[in-house]
């Protein structure tokens, strides 16, 4: 069968400790690791973990329990636990465009990744936004849709990596649809929800207030959302976003669109942080990731939790099977 590749992320945090984690399970497809074989056999080792490390040659089947799959990819300087060194900003960027390339051209069933430290890859000179931008640019699309989820819980984002004062203007009509059409299709595709019902924050608080606090829902979020609502798509009208996320209001929704980053994702995560996921809709191929960063101080002590990874893969594989 066709595997699944995980990134490793960031050498210098957690990225290494949490895939080492993966061996600790079986699929019913390889499970295959990107990242350099000697860095992770180091790493095993301050863990005191015992994990056989197997080069990947295009094993058909999954690994065996304390077995991981792993595809070398070399760091260019040795890695310092919770040191971030900007010569190994281009091994973590190698280690995203293998995975991207991989399964844009049917190599691989999708990826799941591990976190990268942004900061360390702009300051080495390269433009890096974050893993949602990274993969719409290499397959090519206009858009895609960054969304956390927990078991109870959807969140979609109309912006996502934006300074707060460049959200108003980057909600325009055209991005709202684009970021609408393709929620509403992976709901459907992908999470087999054949009507899905969609809650929408307001961009303003209390929504605008009827225009006294913004005339943002009133210009342009509210005539987008009756478009689709006039084809009969379940989706409420801009809602003030401090009272959207109570147990009474979500325990029909499917999924709550927000309007930016910080707006959607604190609820999400406060309800279920290192269980929660990241989903990239819109791509042609599966991405999921963890819920959280590097953790510079906690690499190579133990203290890191694996689960986050394990429902990214669990998930990731589930939509292979689909």
């Amino acid at each position: 069968m066709l595997p699944l590749y995980v990134t490793s992320g960031e050498p210098a945090g957690i990225g290494p400790d949490i895939c080492l984690s993966l061996a600790d399970r079986v699929d019913e497809r390889p499970i295959v690791v990107l990242a350099d074989i000697h860095m992770l056999e180091q790493r095993a080792q301050i863990l005191k973990l015992s994990v056989e490390l197997i080069e990947y040659q295009g094993q058909e089947s999954s690994s065996g329990i304390g077995q991981l799959f792993v595809e070398h990819v070399p760091v260019q300087q040795d890695v310092v636990l919770g040191e971030l060194n900007l010569n190994n900003a281009a091994y973590v960027l190698e280690q995203l465009r293998r995975s991207a390339d991989y399964a844009m051209s049917g190599k691989s069933v999708g990826v799941a990744t591990a976190p990268v430290q942004k900061s360390v890859i702009n300051e080495a000179g390269i433009s890096f936004s974050g893993h949602t931008e990274y993969y719409q640019e290499f397959a090519g699309v206009p858009r895609v849709v960054m969304m956390l989820a927990t078991k109870t819980l959807r969140v979609a984002l109309a912006t996502t990596h934006l300074p707060l004062r460049a959200v108003a203007d980057a909600i325009t009509p055209e991005r709202l649809h684009q970021v609408i059409d393709i929620l509403i299709h992976d709901l459907k595709s992908k999470f087999k929800i054949e009507q899905p019902n969609i809650l929408v924050c307001g961009l303003n608080p209390h929504a605008g207030e009827g225009g006294y606090l913004g005339m943002e829902e009133i210009e342009v979020i509210n005539p987008v959302l009756e478009s689709y609502r006039a084809q009969g798509i379940n989706m409420s009208l801009s809602l003030p976003a401090d009272t959207l996320f109570t147990p009474e209001n979500l325990k029909d929704a499917d999924a709550v669109l927000a309007m930016y980053h910080d707006q959607g994702l604190p609820v999400l995560k406060s309800q279920g942080f290192g269980e929660a996921i990241n989903i990239t809709l819109g791509l042609p191929f599966i991405r999921t990731s963890v819920d959280h960063g590097t953790a510079l101080s906690l690499a190579g002590t133990g203290l890191a939790k694996s689960s986050s990874l394990h429902v990214a893969v669990d998930l990731a594989l589930d939509l292979a099977r689909h």
